[in-house]
C-alpha cells in the first residue's frame, strides 16, 4: 500500500471489552461487570460475535445521528465500536450484495427496547437505501405503520410505558437494487384480554386514551363519548396519566400516519367507532330478573349505553339486547335457546368486547399490509424484523405468559442451532476442521408443550373439546397424569415422589423448566382462554349491523353459511402460527438483538446486577459466548490483520509487497506465536484464545508507543533544526537594527547631556542675580518696616495719655451729680411725702400691665385657628383681662385665616360644616372622612373619552360622579353602577357601556337611611307614587358615603327649599314595590374587601354583614 490508511477499530479505545468472545476470564461475573462498565460509559451496546447485545438507557443518547448513520455505512461489522447500526448495515449490505434473505430477530422482556431496537433498524435501512419520490413513499409507509400499531397494539405496563402486546414480525422487500418495495407484516397473540382488565398500575391499549385526549369535541359528539376517563368501565384511573406522554399530540400523529399508509376518512372514522363502541360496552351493566319457571334472566340495568352503541354501530337494539340475555345452542336440525344469568351476561359482554377490538387489530394489519405491499412481480430480497415478547416471569403467570414462553423456548431453539450452523459454515468455508460444540438442547422443553399428543398445548385442547364437566382443575389433572415423569414439569400432584413435599407449589399450580428458568403456571383461566368463545348470538347480532367494517369483521354471523364445526382453539392458532414463523425465519440468514432492561425502576444511570444476571441466563448469553470459543474465539480477513499488526514485524512494515495471507504467515512466525493457537482459513486468520488476540495488542499499543517517539523525535529534530537557521537568520537582522538603534541612542543621550549642562549654567547665574536683587529689596524694607513700629509705639503712648485725661473728667462730673441729686431731694422731700402711696401703686401697677404686655407680645401662640395653647395667667387680678384678651385674639387669627380662602375652598369647608352637624356622633364611619376632601367628580367623565356618551346625555353640571355598588333587591346581590348627581336628577348609569339606566328627580327623593357603623350602606327612599318609585327604593354601597349623602342633602335643600331626612339607626325600613321590607345590621364578615354582605331572609327581612 503506497499510503497507509487510518481505521478506527473495535479494539481501539475499548471500555471494557466490545466483543464478549474476547472477554477473559469468562464468568458470569466478569459478563456483568463487563456490561455494567460499558454502561457506566454511556456504551450500551456489546457484541457476541455477530449477535448485539442492547441495554436500555432510559435516556436519549447522541448516537443516533445521521453523522452516525453515514459513520457506519458500508463499514466492517468488526471496524468501528459495537452499534446497532453496525448489524442494520451488515444485513442491509448482505441482502444487497450476497442476495441473502435477512432476518433480525429482536428478543428481550418488556420495557427492554425491542420496539425502539426495530424502528433504529428500519430508520437506518430508510436512510442508506435508494432516493426517489416513489422510493420514498415506500419507506414513508413503512415507517408510519409504526405509530398506527403500536397506538393500536402498545399499553403502559409496570414495566414499560410503550410495552407491545402483540408479537410483530414485518417483510420488507427490496428490488435487485436494495430499493424497498413494500412489505407484509404478520401479528402474533395480541393482548385482548387487556381490553376488559388491566393490572393495578397499568393502562389499556394507548388507542383509548388519545381519543379522549386528542379528539375534538366535534369527533367525541359524534363518537358519543367524553372526555373523562372516569367515565369508562374498561379504562383504569390508577394510571390513566402517563408521566411525558402527551395523548393528544399522540393522537394527531396516529391521524396523520394513517393518512400517510393510506387509510380513506371514511375508515378511520369507521375504526373509532368500532374503538368508541368497545368502550363504551364495559359501561353495560347487568341485573337480575326472576322468570316463572324460577330460573334468573339478566337485563340491562340502564339501556341509554346501548342504544348510544346501536346507534354508533348500526345495529338493532333489539337484537343485540336479546344476544345478551339469551344463547342459542345449535345441534344438528335443533336449536335450544337458554336465558342468561348476569355472570354469563357479563361474560357475553368482556367476549365481545375483546373479539371485536383483536378482529379489529388483525383488520388494521390486513389493511396497512394491502397498502405497503409490493406493486411488481419481479422477484424480490426480504428482510425480515421480528419484535417479539421476550420470556416473561411474573408473580401471577397465566395463559398468555404460557403462550409467550413457549414462542421464546422456540426462537431459543433455532437460534443455538442457526449460531452453530453459522458457525460450521464458515468453518466448511474457510476450510477449518471442524469442532463439535456441546450445548443445552431445548428440543425436549418444547416437545413437552407442543407434542401432538402428549404435549400440554394439545392436552389442553383435548380437554376444551371434550364432552362432560371442563374446568380448569380437570386440566390440571390430567397434566398430571401424563407429565408428571417429565423432568422439566412439576406439580404438586405430581406421582414424583421428590415433589410431594413442595409447599412453595400451590395446588391448583404447574411448573415448567424452561431454558430461562423456573415458572409456575397457574391454571384458573387456561379453559377459558384457550376456547375463546363467542356466542352466536354476538356474531349474528354484528352481522346484522348496517356498519360495513363491523359487518366484515364477523363473517361467520351470516346465516347462509352457518357453520356448526368447533372454531379452532387459541393454543392451536398461536401454534400453527409459531410453526409458521419458525419455518420462515429458517430460511434466512439471522441477526440477533438482544434486549436487556437494567431495572424495573424505567431510570437512567441504574444497572441492578440480579436483574441483569436473571435475564443475561434466561436469554443464554453466556452459553452463546461459550458457544463461540468453542473453536476459535477471533477471525478476521488476512487483509485487516496485516494492515493492524504489520509494524509488528520488520519485513512488513512499513509496506509488505506480497499476498496478506504470506504477510500474515510471516508477521505470525516471527512473533513466535505457537501454531495450536491460531489456523489459517482461505481468507482469514482464526485465533483460538483471547490472550493471543490481547498480546497481540499488547505488542501493538507497545511499537504504535515506539513508533509514536521516534516520529517525536524526528520532528522535534527538524523543528529544532528550522527554529535555529529562522533564530540565526533573525540575529543578524536584529543586529543591524540595533547598532543602528544603538548610535542613535547615543548621539542622542550626548545631545540631551549638552543641553542638561547649559540650563544648569543659566540657571545658576538667574538664581546668582536673583540673590542680588532680593539683597537690595530686604534692606529696603527693613528700614521701612523700623520706622512703622516707632510711629506705632509713639502714638500708643499719646492715646493712653488721652484715656487716663478723660478718665478724670468723668469722674469729676459724676460725683457733682450726685451731690446735685442729694441736696435736691433733701429739698423736696417734704413734697412727696402726702401722696406717696398712691402714687407708688399706680407707678407699680404701671410697671406690672408693662411687663404683662411685654411677656405677652413674646409668648403669643401661632395662627392657627386650631391652636390651642396660651400663656398661663401671672396674676389673680388680670384673669378676666387674660381670658377677653384670649377670645380676641382667637376671633382676630380666625378673621385672619378666612381672609385667605377662596371661593371654592369656603364652599368646601360648608359642606364640610355641614356634614358635621350631621353625622357627628352618629355615623361611626364619619371621623375618617374629616381628613378627606370632598372631590366630587371622581370619575373625570368630561376628561374620559369612554364616557363620552354619557357626558353627552347629561347636559346638566354633574356635583358628584363615582362608581357605586347596587344592591339587588331580590337576592342581596351587588352589581357596579355609576351614581350621578346634578342640580335637578340623581342618575344612574351603566359602568361599562355608560347608558343611563334610572333617572330620579331630587322633589322625589324623600329620605336617605343608614347604620350607625362603620360600612358605606345606605338606602335612597322615594315618594311613593312617584315614576321612579316603581321597583321601590334604591341600596346602594360606597366608599364616600359621608360626601354623597352631605352633597345631596345640600342639593336638595336648594333646589327644594326643604331639608332631606337623614336616617341613622341598625334597622329601618324600606319599599320594594308593594312590600316594606325591615334592614338589619348584622356583625359579620365581609367576602368582597368592603361591600357589606346583603343576605335577603325572607319577603320583609334583608340582612346585611358589617364588620
Amino acid at each position: 500500500m503506497a499510503k497507509m490508511e487510518v481505521k478506527t477499530s473495535l479494539l481501539d479505545n475499548m471500555i471494557g471489552v466490545g466483543d464478549m468472545v474476547l472477554l477473559e476470564p469468562l464468568s458470569e461475573d466478569s459478563f456483568i461487570n463487563n456490561l455494567k462498565k460499558r454502561f457506566d460509559h454511556s456504551e450500551i451496546y456489546t457484541y457476541i460475535g455477530s449477535v448485539v447485545v442492547s441495554i436500555n438507557p432510559y435516556r436519549s443518547l447522541p448516537i443516533y445521528s445521521p453523522e452516525k448513520v453515514e459513520e457506519y455505512r458500508n463499514r466492517n461489522f468488526y471496524e468501528l465500536s459495537p452499534h446497532i447500526f453496525a448489524l442494520s448495515d451488515e444485513a442491509y449490505r448482505s441482502l444487497r450484495d450476497q442476495d441473502k434473505d435477512q432476518c433480525i430477530l429482536i428478543t428481550g422482556e418488556s420495557g427492554a427496547g425491542k420496539t425502539e431496537a426495530s424502528k433504529l433498524v428500519m430508520s437506518y435501512v430508510a436512510a442508506v437505501c435508494g432516493k426517489g419520490a416513489e422510493v420514498n413513499q415506500v419507506k414513508e409507509q413503512l415507517l408510519q405503520s409504526n405509530p398506527v400499531l403500536e397506538a393500536f397494539g402498545n399499553a403502559k405496563t409496570v414495566r414499560n410505558d410503550n410495552s407491545s402486546r402483540f408479537g410483530k414480525y414485518m417483510d420488507i422487500e427490496f428490488d435487485f437494487k436494495g430499493d424497498p418495495l413494500g412489505g407484509v407484516i404478520s401479528n402474533y397473540l395480541l393482548e385482548k384480554s387487556r381490553v376488559v382488565k388491566q393490572p393495578r398500575g397499568e393502562r389499556n391499549f394507548h388507542i383509548f386514551y388519545q381519543i379522549l385526549s386528542g379528539a375534538s369535541d366535534d369527533l367525541l359528539n359524534k363518537l358519543k363519548l367524553e372526555r373523562d376517563f372516569s367515565r369508562y368501565n374498561y379504562l383504569s384511573l390508577d394510571s390513566a396519566r402517563v408521566n411525558g406522554v402527551d395523548d393528544a399530540m399522540n393522537f394527531r400523529t396516529v391521524r396523520n400516519a394513517m393518512q400517510i399508509v393510506g387509510f380513506m376518512d371514511h375508515e378511520t372514522q369507521s375504526i373509532l367507532e368500532v374503538v368508541a363502541a368497545v368502550l363504551k360496552l364495559g359501561n353495560i351493566e347487568f341485573k337480575p330478573e326472576s322468570r316463572v319457571n324460577g330460573l334468573d334472566e339478566s337485563k340491562i340495568k340502564d339501556k341509554n349505553e346501548l342504544k348510544e352503541i346501536c346507534e354508533l354501530t348500526g345495529i338493532d337494539q333489539s337484537v343485540l339486547e336479546r344476544a345478551f340475555s339469551f344463547r342459542t345452542v345449535e345441534a344438528k336440525q335443533e336449536k335450544v335457546s337458554t336465558t342468561l344469568n348476569v355472570a354469563q351476561a357479563y361474560y357475553a359482554r368482556d367476549a365481545l368486547a375483546k373479539n371485536l377490538y383483536s378482529r379489529l387489530f388483525s383488520w388494521l394489519v390486513t389493511r396497512i399490509n394491502e397498502s405497503i405491499k409490493a406493486q411488481t412481480k419481479v422477484r424480490k430480497k426480504v428482510m425480515g424484523v421480528l419484535d417479539i415478547y421476550g420470556f416473561e416471569i411474573f408473580e401471577d403467570n397465566s395463559f398468555e405468559q404460557f403462550i409467550i414462553n413457549y414462542c421464546n423456548e422456540k426462537l431459543q431453539q433455532i437460534f443455538i442451532e442457526l449460531t452453530l450452523k453459522e458457525e460450521q459454515e464458515e468453518y466448511i468455508r474457510e476450510d477449518i476442521e471442524w469442532t463439535h460444540i456441546e450445548y443445552f438442547n431445548n428440543a425436549i422443553i418444547c416437545d413437552l408443550i407442543e407434542n401432538n399428543q402428549t404435549g400440554i398445548l394439545a392436552m389442553l385442547d383435548e380437554e376444551c373439546l371434550r364432552p362432560g364437566t371442563v374446568t380448569d382443575d380437570t386440566f390440571l389433572e390430567k397434566l398430571n397424569q401424563i407429565c408428571a415423569t417429565h423432568q422439566h414439569f412439576e406439580s404438586r400432584m405430581s406421582k414424583c415422589s421428590r415433589f410431594l413435599n413442595d409447599t412453595s407449589l400451590p395446588h391448583s399450580c404447574f411448573r415448567i423448566q424452561h431454558y430461562a428458568g423456573k415458572v409456575m403456571y397457574q391454571v384458573e383461566g387456561f379453559v377459558d382462554k384457550n376456547n375463546d368463545l363467542l356466542y352466536r348470538d354476538l356474531s349474528q347480532a354484528m352481522w346484522k349491523a348496517n356498519h360495513s367494517l363491523i359487518k366484515a369483521l364477523f363473517p361467520e354471523g351470516n346465516p347462509a353459511k352457518i357453520n356448526l364445526k368447533r372454531p379452532p382453539t387459541a393454543g392451536s392458532q398461536f401454534k400453527a402460527s409459531v410453526s409458521t414463523l419458525m419455518k420462515n425465519l429458517q430460511t434466512k440468514n439471522p441477526n440477533y438483538i438482544r434486549c436487556i432492561k437494567p431495572n424495573d425502576k424505567k431510570a437512567a444511570h441504574i444497572f441492578n446486577e440480579a436483574l441483569v444476571c436473571h435475564q443475561v441466563r434466561y436469554l443464554g448469553l453466556l452459553e452463546n459466548v461459550r458457544v463461540r470459543r468453542a473453536g476459535y474465539a477471533f477471525r478476521q480477513p488476512y487483509e485487516l490483520c496485516l494492515e493492524r499488526y504489520k509494524m509488528l514485524c520488520k519485513q512488513t512494515w512499513p509496506h509488505w509487497r506480497g499476498p496478506a495471507r504470506a504477510g500474515v504467515e510471516v508477521l505470525f512466525n516471527e512473533l513466535e506465536i505457537p501454531e495450536e493457537e491460531y489456523s489459517f482459513g482461505r481468507s482469514k486468520i482464526f485465533i483460538r484464545n483471547p490472550r493471543t488476540l490481547f498480546k497481540l495488542e499488547d505488542l501493538r499499543k507497545q511499537r504504535l508507543e515506539d513508533l509514536a517517539t521516534l516520529i517525536q523525535k524526528i520532528y522535534r529534530g527538524w523543528k529544532c533544526r528550522t527554529h535555529f537557521l529562522l533564530m540565526k537568520r533573525s540575529q543578524i537582522v536584529i543586529a543591524s537594527w540595533y547598532r543602528r538603534y544603538a548610535q542613535q541612542k547615543k548621539y542622542q543621550r550626548i545631545k540631551s547631556s549638552a543641553i542638561v549642562v547649559q540650563s544648569y549654567i543659566r540657571g545658576w547665574k538667574a538664581r546668582k542675580l536673583l540673590r542680588e536683587l532680593k539683597h537690595q529689596k530686604r534692606c529696603k524694607e527693613a528700614a521701612t518696616t523700623i520706622a512703622a513700629y516707632w510711629h506705632g509705639t509713639q502714638a500708643r503712648r499719646e492715646l493712653k495719655r488721652l484715656k487716663d485725661e478723660a478718665r478724670r473728667k468723668h469722674a469729676v462730673a459724676v460725683i457733682w451729680a450726685y451731690w446735685l441729686g442729694l441736696k435736691v431731694r433733701r429739698e423736696y422731700r417734704k413734697f412727696f411725702r402726702a401722696n406717696a402711696g398712691r402714687k407708688i401703686y399706680e407707678f407699680t401697677l404701671q410697671k406690672i400691665m408693662q411687663k404683662y404686655f411685654l411677656e405677652m407680645k413674646n409668648k403669643m401662640p401661632s395662627l392657627s385657628p386650631i391652636d390651642k395653647n396660651w400663656p398661663a395667667r401671672p396674676y389673680l387680678f388680670l384673669d378676666s383681662t387674660h381670658k377677653e384678651l384670649k377670645r380676641i385674639f382667637h376671633l382676630w387669627r380666625c378673621k385672619k385665616y378666612r381672609d385667605q380662602f377662596t371661593d371654592q375652598q369656603k364652599l368646601v369647608y360648608e359642606e364640610k360644616l355641614e356634614a358635621s352637624e350631621l353625622f357627628k356622633d352618629k355615623k361611626a364611619l364619619y371621623p375618617a372622612s374629616v381628613g378627606q376632601p370632598f372631590q366630587g367628580a371622581y370619575l373625570e367623565i368630561s376628561k374620559n373619552p369612554k364616557y363620552k356618551r354619557l357626558k353627552d346625555a347629561v347636559e346638566e353640571k354633574i356635583i358628584i360622579a363615582e362608581v357605586v355598588n347596587k344592591i339587588n333587591r331580590a337576592n342581596g346581590k351587588c352589581a357596579s353602577r355609576i351614581f350621578l348627581l346634578t342640580k335637578n336628577n340623581v342618575l344612574l348609569a351603566d359602568q361599562k357601556s355608560g347608558h343611563i339606566k334610572s333617572e330620579v328627580p331630587l322633589g322625589d327623593v324623600t329620605k336617605v337611611s343608614m347604620s350607625s357603623q362603620n360600612d358605606g350602606f345606605f338606602a335612597v327612599h322615594l315618594k311613593e307614587g312617584s315614576g321612579a318609585a316603581g321597583k321601590g327604593d334604591f341600596l346602594f354601597s360606597s366608599d364616600h358615603l359621608i360626601e354623597m349623602a352631605t352633597k345631596l342633602y345640600r342639593t336638595t335643600l336648594s333646589q327644594t327649599k326643604q331639608k332631606l331626612s337623614i336616617e341613622i339607626s341598625d334597622e329601618f325600613l324600606v319599599q320594594f314595590r308593594q312590600d316594606k321590607v325591615c334592614v338589619k345590621f348584622i356583625q359579620g364578615n365581609q367576602k368582597n374587601g368592603n361591600i357589606p354582605t346583603c343576605k335577603r331572609k325572607n319577603n320583609r327581612l334583608l340582612e346585611v354583614a358589617v364588620p
